[in-house]
């Protein structure tokens, strides 16, 4: 299992590396809507629709949905995925009660369509907009910046889970994941903030405001997570697919991020480091 893991990100990190970072804003779209789609068809089978033809044509659903949200405000896109985390939020505390309003396939579908679509739309407005934090206006390293606060999240709730979870958060949900992890996790992203703005040059006012941006968008990655593992639990699953061998699914890999990535966007916008428009 470990051998195959590998394999497959020896394989799949120079991919992402290349059309994340190196592609220009369309290709950068067209990748990252790639991405969303072939996870709105591991969605589908989240929802209740197992059978090919259903889940591909959600995943064209989704995919005919991104392009048309360019025309939108994506602000406005910005606060409905932070409204539906809210909600998520209550449905995740609340499981396995209130499970039998949504446990409809269309509505698990519509919720699908909340968690994948404004993360699309989070990232290429963090891509193309116009960004300034201290002496920085990089908007490649504004994206990896996003990616590492779940990365390191990640990692810290891993060791002082491993040391201290004796308190589990979501047992009905994620029977692994204690509040020690969340505190350990949130911890090591503060750290990460502060670093970064220190290579920034950034102002003492500006770097706690990106201390209790990051902050938030560390909790809220951990509501990704919890999220998907509800509907894997409520579906009777163990991974989204078997696409990534070793590593389930495309799903399995950016819970966290749809996550993370239209909060934390919408939180620099309002801070006024990131506007429409630009490169």
């Amino acid at each position: 299992m470990l051998k195959t893991r590998i394999i497959t990100a020896l394989v799949l990190a120079p991919i992402a590396v290349i059309g994340i970072f190196f592609l220009p804003p369309f290709g950068f779209a067209l990748f990252t809507g790639l991405i969303i789609m072939v996870g709105a068809w591991e969605w589908a089978n989240m929802a209740g629709w197992t059978s090919m033809p259903a889940r591909v044509a959600y995943g064209l659903v989704i995919a005919v949905m991104m392009p048309g949200l360019l025309t939108v405000d994506a602000v406005g896109v910005l606060w409905l995925a932070l409204l539906w985390w809210l909600l998520s939020l209550v449905m995740v505390r609340a499981y396995p009660r209130g499970s039998e309003r949504w446990q409809s396939p269309v509505i698990r579908a519509v919720m699908g369509a909340l968690v994948l679509v404004p993360a699309w739309v989070g990232l290429n407005h963090m891509r193309t907009g116009a960004f300034q934090f201290g002496d920085s206006d990089n908007n490649l390293l504004l994206i990896l910046y996003v990616f590492c606060i779940v990365w390191v999240a990640d990692i810290g709730a891993y060791f002082a889970g491993r040391a201290f979870g004796r308190a589990k958060l979501a047992p009905q949900v994620s029977p692994g994941k204690s509040w020690a992890g969340v505190w350990g996790g949130l911890l090591a992203v503060a750290m990460l903030a502060g670093v970064v703005s220190l290579l920034a040059h950034a102002s003492a006012i500006s770097t706690f405001k990106l201390v209790l941006a990051s902050l938030v968008a560390g909790l809220v990655s951990v509501l990704g997570d919890l999220l998907e593992s509800m509907m894997k639990r409520f579906r009777g699953i163990k991974d989204s697919s078997q696409l990534l061998p070793g590593h389930g699914g495309i799903m399995d890999r950016i819970d966290s991020l749809t996550a993370a990535i239209p909060v934390f966007a919408l939180l620099i916008t309002l801070l006024g480091w990131l506007s429409a428009g630009g490169a």
